[in-house]
């Protein structure tokens, strides 16, 4: 009698747990790890037999796949997230790819910076300090909140202009605040430029561009010798009170400079701004707009395009070589 009770509770108990690693599964594209197998009721044996049958195959060591075609961009994610968890997806793996080109790319993950990985071939491998507090917990896979995600990458920026690229791209993706990343700073003690990534936030904070006009004194204006402007010089127009950025007033020639963060078209907007210096150095008009590329990307052409205006309204000097690398010259 008790050896009957003793089954069916055992019978029940599989079913259950059977039950459990198959809404898992579900959840989880079809992937799941030995662990989860295990306690979803699964034998070692149960998954050999499964894999001869072709009802199952191993998309890393010990993380499993319920087919046996190619895996699909998500399913490849789950099966790098269950092979180093506890892990979360990160860098360009943080949103799924739009493009079919770059559904084989690797799969980048976020482990516990003390934790040592040998990832196999198709994962990279990140460490970072606090990795529980950055997980965006709503996200399956799961990832790292967008605003960490950035600031991860910024950690192996080559420059400003990609920290400001970086920044660009999540400000406002998601619900993504200025407040958010201040936040997410707060975990990340360690990284690099913080204080330029502190000072941008408050410019967007502010709706001023004070870094970009300290950029613009001093990789454009003051290191390709152009006359020094005047900061913020005050004019009465038909639409009352208005400041300007920098303005040359012996050369009747003024830079307005746009420090605007738009994650979709901050790009583009370099691009049309090196058109409109282009078409200012021909054209002859009277103000230049100028963006965050111009300044951290293109300093040198863009002092060369500043230069020409200049020239044209009667400055006689000429530009210096901001140093050995400098392109000022195949501007000119």
């Amino acid at each position: 009698m008790h050896a009957d009770i003793d089954a069916e509770r055992a019978a029940h108990d599989l079913a259950a747990r059977r039950m459990w690693a198959a809404r898992e599964l579900e959840l989880q594209d079809g992937v799941a790890s030995r662990a989860q197998l295990i306690l979803g009721g699964y034998t070692p044996n149960d998954i050999r037999r499964a894999i001869r049958r072709r009802e199952m195959q191993a998309a890393h060591r010990g993380v499993y796949v319920t087919h046996t075609g190619p895996l699909t961009w998500r399913q490849r994610a789950w099966a790098a997230v269950l092979y180093a968890e506890p892990a979360a997806l990160c860098g360009p793996s943080v949103l799924e790819p739009k493009r079919t080109d770059d559904a084989d790319d690797p799969i980048h993950v976020a482990i516990e910076h003390a934790r040592r990985l040998d990832p196999p071939p198709g994962i990279v491998v990140h460490r970072t300090v606090g990795l529980s507090r950055q997980i965006f917990a709503a996200e399956r896979p799961p990832r790292l909140k967008l605003e960490d995600n950035a600031l991860l990458q910024a950690r192996a920026a080559t420059s400003e202009m990609d920290v400001i690229g970086l920044l660009t791209d999540v400000i406002g993706r998601r619900g993504v605040t200025t407040n958010a990343v201040r936040a997410a700073l707060k975990r990340h003690p360690r990284l690099p430029r913080r204080s330029f990534i502190g000072d941008l936030l408050a410019d967007v904070d502010a709706g001023t561009c004070s870094v970009l006009e300290h950029a613009y004194l001093t990789r454009v204006e003051r290191a390709h010798g152009l006359p020094t402007g005047t900061r913020q010089s005050e004019r009465m127009t038909p639409n009352g009170r208005e400041f300007r950025d920098v303005e040359y007033e012996a050369y009747g020639l003024v830079v307005e400079l746009d420090g605007r963060l738009n994650h979709e078209s901050w790009r583009a907007q370099g691009r049309d701004a090196d058109r409109d210096l282009d078409d200012l150095a021909l054209g002859g008009r009277l103000t230049a707009r100028v963006r965050w590329p111009q300044v951290f990307d293109t300093q040198c052409r863009t002092a060369a395009r500043v230069s020409q205006l200049l020239h044209q309204r009667g400055w006689k000097k000429a530009p210096k070589s901001c140093g050995d690398e400098c392109s000022l010259g195949s501007w000119m």
